[in-house]
């Protein structure tokens, strides 16, 4: 029995569809909403780099901007918890789910090098949740838009 739909977004235009469907779902089981945005600062990383990423100052004030980046994604969501964190993105959701979690994130297209350079979070996501997870994929529009895109023919409208 799902008793809590959790979404995981970037921020990105497929987070909205992400927040869309988390939503209708915990309100059809009248369940509790979590919402999640996930820094990551991506790796590896030379030594220097932690240090100025990991600046105590600096993380407060990228938090303290993420979390008021989500509260405008949230506004008017009766009920709804967000949630910033730092780390792997697939990582942190995984994290917050358990066996009673639906957990909705959303599949943004990468190019076949990017995939094959940084992977899938959803696909991680997928192999590593301990509950069902629903993936919002793109509308079919987007969808043909990118293929045109990566294949090097002219965009569709």
């Amino acid at each position: 029995m799902i008793k809590q739909v959790v979404a995981g977004i970037d921020f990105s235009d497929a987070s909205r569809q992400v927040i869309e469907r988390a939503r209708a779902w915990a309100e059809r089981l009248d369940v509790p909403l979590l919402v999640i945005h996930v820094v990551h600062f991506g790796q590896p990383m030379l030594e220097e780099a932690y240090r100025v990423f990991f600046n105590p100052q600096w993380t407060k004030e990228l938090e303290a901007g993420a979390q008021a980046e989500l509260a405008t994604w949230i506004k008017g969501i009766p009920g709804v918890e967000g949630r910033v964190a730092f780390g792997s993105p697939a990582e942190e959701l995984v994290a917050a789910c358990n066996q009673e979690s639906l957990l909705v994130i959303g599949q943004v297209g990468h190019s076949a090098l990017e995939h094959l350079l940084v992977g899938s979070t959803a696909a991680r996501v997928v192999r590593h949740a301990p509950c069902d997870v629903l993936v919002v994929r793109k509308s079919p529009t987007e969808a043909i838009k990118e293929v045109h895109r990566d294949s090097g023919f002219a965009s569709c409208r």
